[in-house]
């Protein structure tokens, strides 16, 4: 069986101020005709259609054109919800949708309950692992404490069991969305830490014949049978030097896996660029950025005059800029922001502590900070799906 893993398309998110939306529909077009071309019998995608759980009504159009035109081609289509989408939104006509081949999994609960599809070598299940937001499924799942590793462990316990008692020879596939151990992150992608941890084991998809993630936007492979395609476009200049696919996977009869990366058309190449204006503007070097949509970041030591009109006149898609003077990170005068970067909202408010009262927090005053963080973060989340 030929599947077509892709996952994170992120319908209604623009880049930084430009509009993606036509970009998203080439993207579109772009899968259907591999599907076509390439003979495909199912297609998977591992969450975040949406970038965010009330999506605008031209995102919502272009999904629901997306599922006409994989419905007519008469090619099978599982999906599952991202911590990105509202899975009580995208789940909406589920029944309905699943009579014409497109089968959406967003209901925790139904984990076990999966697609099976059938090729000349038997049945294939197809399990769909929606976002699992810890603090709100823990109770379904009968976890102690509530961590992305307890969740999607007795998820895949249900699976597994699921899987057991299926005929010999059944082979699996499970769509995933987390953040899994040895992957990669990029600035895009939202934070779903939970008590200072993100991450679960790729070991925790074991016994399944292949595992199709989402989450991570960067092309991953984390064993041979656990992969992230990544998103299908690029969606922050921390991305500039990925390679956007989606994976083709060949499932043979015996669970053997073997796996094509199929490239996506990209509007426009991405740049990040260095030094001080007058560098920028002379080196020939960067010719070649000057068709690219720009991140550039100014070491002068002074900030000069009207920057961005200056680099547009070489660079006329240049989106982003970023003022970093070269100086000692002990440097009184380095920036706020440069002194946060990459520390994590945890390690910014011990920090915080340590300054105000001269020394760090204890083990039970780190916990109670992580607590109010999660506290936060889901009711963020619960804020968002009500909406």
């Amino acid at each position: 069986m030929r599947l077509l893993h892709t996952s994170d398309w992120h319908l209604g998110r623009s880049f930084h101020r430009v509009n993606m939306l036509d970009a998203q529909a080439a993207f579109i077009g772009h899968l259907l005709a591999t599907v076509r071309e390439r003979d495909v019998d199912a297609v998977v995608v591992a969450g975040d259609v949406y970038d965010r759980a009330v999506p605008p009504l031209a995102a919502v159009e272009l999904f629901d054109e997306a599922l006409h035109r994989l419905a007519d081609l008469g090619v099978p289509t599982v999906m599952i919800s991202g911590n990105h989408d509202s899975a009580r939104r995208l789940g909406v006509g589920a029944g309905l949708i699943d009579r014409a081949g497109i089968h959406l999994r967003t209901d925790p609960a139904a984990c076990a309950d999966p697609v099976i599809l059938a090729d000349a070598h038997g049945d294939v299940a197809f399990y769909g692992l929606p976002y699992l937001e810890p603090a709100l499924v823990k109770d379904e799942f009968a976890v102690d404490k509530a961590g992305h590793e307890a969740v999607v462990g007795a998820a895949m316990d249900r699976v597994r069991a699921d899987l057991a008692g299926r005929a010999p020879g059944t082979r699996s596939v499970v769509l995933a969305h987390a953040f899994v151990s040895g992957g990669h992150v990029s600035d895009s992608e939202r934070d779903i830490t939970v008590g200072g941890v993100a991450a679960v084991p790729a070991e925790v998809f074991g016994g399944v014949d292949y595992a199709a993630l989402g989450h991570l936007h960067g092309s991953q492979t984390l064993g041979e049978r656990v992969r992230y395609s990544g998103s299908p476009l690029p969606y922050s200049f921390s991305e500039a030097d990925h390679r956007k696919s989606m994976w083709l996977v060949d499932l043979g009869p015996d669970g053997h896996i073997e796996a094509e990366r199929v490239d996506c058309p990209v509007p426009r190449a991405l740049a990040r660029i260095r030094g001080t204006l007058d560098e920028l503007l002379d080196d020939p070097d960067l010719a070649r950025h000057e068709d690219a949509w720009v991140e550039a970041t100014l070491t002068d030591a002074v900030r000069p005059d009207d920057p961005m009109a200056r680099l547009c006149e070489r660079f006329p898609h240049t989106l982003s800029l970023v003022f970093a003077p070269d100086r000692a990170p002990d440097d009184p005068d380095v920036s706020y922001a440069q002194r946060l970067k990459d520390r994590s909202d945890q390690q910014i408010a011990e920090d915080f502590v340590t300054h105000v009262r001269g020394t760090g927090p204890d083990e039970q005053e780190q916990e109670v900070l992580r607590s109010a963080f999660d506290a936060v973060r889901t009711d963020a989340t619960l804020r968002e799906v009500a909406r």
